[in-house]
């Protein structure tokens, strides 16, 4: 990149180590620097707009510029801009968004414990089915599963449990005593003439003789995402969760959702869990909770693991485990503003009535001969590039086509994200139906750019 002085782009590369980014690559590219947004646009320091196609990172779920959010804020700034939870304490607004989730809760819960990120979120969780298996005299009882693909952040515990390469490799990841199962996708990973249920039927023996193998006694919780997010929006198969659920109770094995990405409306119901029919023990959440605003996570439990916990902590003397700024006053005012709003703007049914526009209208480029499937529920969707449509076989990843489509997308004026060859839609659910019209215009546009240029490069068959 030319020298641009005191630019903010010279500034940003002489400054800031961006997360998730290629960093040799950034110092010649530079950023694209945000300054403002507005609804479902965000716009750059050129004073360019774009559609949010992700509501920033599958987070910013009432848009940019919701003033009753700002001005839950500043109140409650003025009113207590600090307190903690600790020793008993608690900041009065702590208390009325803990009610709240539990009145919201897809299925019985018990109590809340708040955190700042989905990352401690989970972190949280696995400490506490730790805690409580020593409770109850289990202590070989703390193997953990998870999934090849799925997401649950990227501190030490918590991604140990995202099986990504990208997130592990380097890292000396994973920590021991962390199990991965088979990623419920369908499309990829059924065999020739295998239906839904039957591939569901395949992983859910897999995942019993996982457990079998490694020993039931051994084994403390399951965690997983209602749909896979970035792993690439995965949307899982028919009798899929039924059938897990049935062997995690068989073997008494906790059940974590992890709705971080899901709740709030996301797949057209508060909770994925409601969309799949789950009853987790656990529930971690976090974006949506506030609109992303201010930082806040939660993390639910039912009674069973409460009581547990309860009896632990009186005979050590405390529950040994907490955040300075879990449960800050400020975000917890903005995310009770934001379940309000969600409430008397009826926003899931807001999703349910617009979700089709996304759906449908994505679903259409599946005649395309760059698509191989289109996947989604509510406002969360995937479109799988690839190089042969008839045999499904993927790009090489190092031509990075799905990287060029979203720049092709930005360019246009769409910012998206590709997770591998996979492009992910989770706008805003404020978005209109005209604006998701547009959206799909503008990657439509750059999805037939791309074909072309892939063509160019020799990359398709």
């Amino acid at each position: 990149m030319t020298n641009q002085g005191n630019s903010a782009a010279s500034r940003d590369i002489a400054n800031y180590l961006h997360p998730y980014t290629n960093l040799r690559t950034h110092e010649k590219s530079g950023p694209l620097v945000i300054t403002r947004g507005e609804g479902v646009r965000v716009f750059d320091d050129s004073g360019n707009g774009y559609i949010e196609g992700m509501a920033g990172l599958w987070c910013t779920s009432l848009g940019f510029g919701e003033e009753r959010l700002v001005e839950a804020a500043v109140a409650q700034m003025r009113k207590l801009p600090f307190y903690h939870g600790f020793g008993g304490k608690v900041p009065d607004i702590g208390i009325e968004l803990a009610e709240r989730l539990i009145n919201l809760a897809p299925t019985p819960m018990s109590k809340v414990f708040f955190a700042n990120s989905g990352s401690e979120a989970i972190d949280t969780a696995i400490k506490l089915i730790r805690y409580f298996n020593n409770a109850k005299g289990r202590p070989e009882k703390k193997k953990l599963i998870s999934r090849t693909k799925a997401y649950h952040g990227v501190t030490l515990a918590a991604a140990s449990l995202t099986r990504l390469p990208i997130n592990q490799t380097d890292f000396d990841l994973p920590i021991p005593g962390i199990l991965y199962t088979d990623c419920p996708h369908y499309y990829r990973f059924s065999e020739d003439g295998e239906s839904e249920g039957a591939f569901s039927a395949r992983l859910a023996d897999n995942l019993e003789k996982l457990i079998l193998d490694e020993g039931p006694d051994t084994i403390a919780a399951f965690f997983a995402e209602p749909v896979q997010g970035a792993g690439g929006v995965i949307v899982p198969p028919a009798g899929y969760f039924e059938k897990v659920q049935a062997i995690l109770k068989k073997y008494d094995i906790l059940f974590v959702a992890d709705e971080v990405i899901c709740g709030f409306g996301r797949t057209a119901n508060m909770w994925g869990s409601t969309t799949f029919d789950l009853k987790p023990d656990m529930i971690t959440m976090a974006k949506a909770l506030s609109s992303a605003y201010l930082p806040i996570s939660a993390l639910m439990i039912n009674d069973a693991i409460y009581q547990a916990l309860a009896d632990n902590s009186a005979k050590i003397g405390m529950l040994g485990h907490g955040y300075t700024y879990g449960g800050h006053p400020v975000p917890a005012a903005v995310a009770v503003e934001t379940l309000k709003i969600y409430e008397e703007r009826n926003t899931v049914g807001h999703v349910r009535q617009v979700s089709p526009t996304l759906q449908d209208g994505l679903k259409k480029f599946e005649d395309h001969p760059m698509v191989g499937e289109v996947r989604g529920v509510g406002l969360v969707a995937g479109v799988e590039l690839v190089q042969n449509k008839s045999t499904k076989e993927a790009f090489d990843p190092s031509a990075k086509v799905g990287m060029k489509l979203v720049s092709i997308a930005q360019d246009r004026g769409l910012i998206g994200r590709a997770i591998g060859d996979t492009i992910a839609f989770s706008p805003p659910l404020i978005i209109s139906d005209a604006e998701i019209e547009e959206m799909i215009g503008i990657f439509a546009a750059a999805l037939d750019e791309t074909h072309d240029w892939a063509k160019g490069e020799g990359l398709l068959s």
